[in-house]
């Protein structure tokens, strides 16, 4: 460490606690606070003088791709730095106090965890103080003041997030931090979303010895609520029901809300007839024991991928003349589900309607779903010939997707999928998501950002090729990233390394490559190595290229396994269908004996298809739940590509959330490197200016001897012309380069 950040660090150890309580406000846990509410109560930086904001301090991130939401306790900031590592700064110079780097992961083999952000755990004295981090399949206990690992904790501060899973063959990644409640951490898990995927149940574990606390089984055991949902002992072979998306805690009652996610495989489910509890639910349970108080389910038997991941917003309302506390629900169905957070009881009837059955041989759908009467929607629920959107199609492409959506089935957002184009929205990785909600709780609104994306997809059997449906309509000047996806192979059966290829494949590449390697959003690659070079291709996955981001805190056994994988993934002839004949099929999990499989492993491509149905394509909807009305609703971000008329068109995939503060003001940095603020009140854009990067993450609002911040986590876009001088001391960062930038007012 350098002299001064040395200097630096002891300053920061010695700050007096008094003046820092008095004049200081943090952003000291992921998403703002344990109620996820991306809500500030400062108002130094208001709707009337937003518009003089400055930049404080800047940090260069440098090669780190890492998304990550920074937290801020007393005078640090905790960032994502160079190769991955968990950095402090001064958050009021951006000076570097410590950097904790993560190397390879600790050997792990499979470098899929995605650092979101982090958790933060003092004492009581605050003599001992924590920062909790994921990465490659482990957790992390790092000593907040000096970033030495915290020996005590588990495996010599490193847990083994295959603890409390049955069925976990690799370390499982947590995509999101869990939450902190009192001594526990608690977690959900990514345990993939191919078929026969490890379970993905609810652990805690203690903050200061790393031992697991309790365990909820999301897939129910024996004489547990909702086994009936399922197949006979589908516990013990079924997989996925996991929390990859974000966890709210109301710690005055101790309850912790949970967005639980879709069974595996999540587009088929002929092998789990029943309702799959507690599958795509809202789940209440006792933070201290994980004891069950109640769920609901949002959607039965889910065929559609429309598992929530946002996380659940607390408020308080005026309802029937009483003052009640809610836990609002927002999900990739473009519905919002408004609870008493106590009892689970609906605030406005949810109704059972019929839906569509399914064509797919050896379906089972469920006869109803349950629809919302109030709130409206946030995003649109159906799509025809009359939203077909032609701004960036060619006469050729018009004339093809006017012929493809005339025949598509589209019946509404629950249309099974089916044998033939099935038109899904807001589609698989549409809606709202991670990132995607907030709530000035006090006055009873809830934000959700959300994204009208179709997919189009079309089943067949395993075998065949779902290239045909696979999406990529996107043009690649303008094409935006996504999530990742995972799935499992079995023991037995091909090499050990051709299963952890696989696994990190569809962790990390089947969004954009598609599930048989024949592309999707990117480009085929099932002959990349034999085209590139197995060289050439590990650079690609380490620095990106083009479209293609980069993979830094993927290690290098992960990435030696995924190039193994991919050279050896011979397909066979298209159509021939033929089982076991493809190493994709080989590397599939098998059911146990006793359990009939179904007719065969349909699969589909995801078929996203952004760009074909009218704009915007995102938008930002402000809910008064005191009425059950919206507000206002208005584009997220700009897309000037869209062509004449207003601009404010909507970013395809949004890749940051956005923050709301007691000022007045919602704000957030889009895809294009813009900073937007908007009236609280009413939507409309109160400033915007140019930054020199988009973002990805939630930014913090904090204050340090009584100056307001907002630091940004930046990642991609243009950047500032070369040297520009954004602050005292500091330049532009490089374009494409991870960045954090700090705005305030002028002194």
């Amino acid at each position: 460490m350098k002299a001064a950040a040395i200097v630096s660090a002891l300053a920061f150890c010695a700050f007096p606690a008094g003046v820092l309580s008095a004049q200081s406000v943090g952003w000291k846990d992921y998403l703002g606070g344990p109620e996820s509410s991306h809500y500030s109560p400062l108002k130094q930086i208001n709707v009337t003088n937003v518009n003089k904001l400055q930049v404080a301090w800047t940090y260069t991130a440098g090669d780190s791709n890492s998304v990550f939401c920074p937290l801020v306790v007393d005078r640090a900031a905790y960032v994502v730095g160079k190769g991955g590592a968990l950095v402090a700064l001064d958050a009021t110079t951006g000076e570097e106090l410590w950097a904790h780097p993560f190397g390879a992961g600790g050997g792990a083999r499979a470098g899929i965890g995605g650092q979101r952000g982090a958790n933060y755990w003092e004492s009581k004295d605050r003599q001992d103080r924590r920062l909790f981090v994921t990465f490659s399949g482990y957790l992390y206990a790092i000593d907040a003041l000096t970033g030495k690992a915290v020996d005590s904790f588990a495996d010599h501060g490193r847990l083994d997030l295959k603890a409390g899973i049955d069925r976990a063959p690799i370390p499982l990644a947590s995509r999101t931090p869990g939450r902190i409640f009192e001594d526990l951490i608690i977690l959900g898990s990514f345990p993939g979303e191919g078929y026969l995927a490890p379970p993905g149940d609810i652990r805690a574990f203690n903050v200061r010895t790393g031992k697991l606390a309790w365990v909820f089984h999301t897939i129910p055991h024996p004489g547990e609520l909702g086994y009936d949902t399922w197949p006979t002992d589908a516990y013990k072979y079924m997989g996925g029901v996991d929390v990859w998306g974000e966890i709210t805690v109301d710690e005055k009652r101790g309850i912790a809300y949970f967005p639980v996610s879709d069974a595996k495989y999540e587009l088929y489910g002929g092998d789990r007839p029943g309702n799959n509890l507690f599958a795509d639910s809202l789940l209440a349970l006792d933070a201290r024991t994980g004891k069950y108080l109640w769920h609901f389910q949002t959607v039965h038997h889910d065929l559609w991928d429309y598992d929530p991941a946002a996380a659940p917003q607390l408020a308080t309302v005026k309802h029937d003349g009483k003052t009640v506390d809610v836990v609002a629900l927002a999900t990739k169905t473009g519905f919002l589900y408004v609870f008493d957070r106590v009892t689970g009881k609906p605030l406005w009837p949810i109704v059972e309607r019929p839906v569509p059955k399914s064509e797919v041989p050896g379906e089972w759908t469920s006869p109803t779903q349950p629809f919302p009467t109030m709130p409206p929607p946030f995003a649109r629920q159906r799509l025809t010939l009359e939203d077909l959107y032609t701004g960036f199609m060619t006469p050729e492409e018009k004339a093809h997707w006017t012929e493809r959506l005339a025949n598509a089935q589209s019946k509404g957002i629950f249309t099974p999928p089916g044998l033939s184009d099935t038109i899904s929205i807001p589609g698989v990785n549409g809606g709202a998501y991670f990132w995607n909600t907030a709530a000035d709780a006090a006055n009873g609104i809830v934000f959700v950002e959300s994204k009208d994306y179709p997919s189009i997809l079309k089943m067949v059997k395993e075998g065949e090729s779902t290239a045909e449906n696979s999406g990529g309509t996107i043009p690649s000047r303008i094409q935006p990233g996504g999530r990742g996806r995972g799935g499992f192979g079995a023991a037995g059966g091909p090499p050990l390394v051709l299963r952890y290829g696989r696994t990190i494949y569809e962790g990390s590449c089947e969004v954009c490559h598609g599930p048989d390697l024949k592309g999707d959003r990117g480009p085929a690659v099932d002959d990349a190595v034999k085209r590139l070079g197995a060289d050439a291709v590990r650079d690609i996955i380490k620095d990106g290229k083009g479209a293609m981001p980069a993979f830094p805190t993927m290690n290098a056994e992960a990435i030696t396994d995924v190039i193994e994988f991919l050279d050896k993934s011979e397909q066979a002839p298209p159509g021939t269908g033929v089982p076991g004949n493809t190493l994709m099929e080989r590397l599939e999990p098998e059911y146990p004996p006793g359990v009939t499989p179904p007719p065969s492993r349909y699969k589909t491509g995801y078929g996203q298809e952004g760009y074909i149905i009218t704009p915007p394509w995102s938008t930002i909807t402000a809910y008064d739940l005191n009425t059950g009305k919206i507000m206002w609703q208005t584009p997220y971000g700009d897309m000037p590509q869209a062509g004449p008329g207003d601009k404010l068109r909507g970013n395809v995939t949004p890749r940051s959330g956005f923050v709301v503060t007691a000022g007045g003001l919602v704000l957030f940095v889009d895809n294009q490197g813009k900073l937007y603020a908007l009236n609280e009140k009413t939507g409309k854009v109160v400033y915007s200016r140019d930054v020199p990067n988009s973002a990805a993450g939630v930014p913090a609002v904090y204050a340090v001897n009584g100056r307001e911040y907002i630091l940004f986590p930046l990642v991609g876009g243009p950047g500032f012309p070369a040297g520009a001088r954004m602050a005292p001391g500091g330049v532009s960062p490089p374009p494409g380069e991870k960045a954090y930038v700090a705005f305030a007012l002028p002194r």
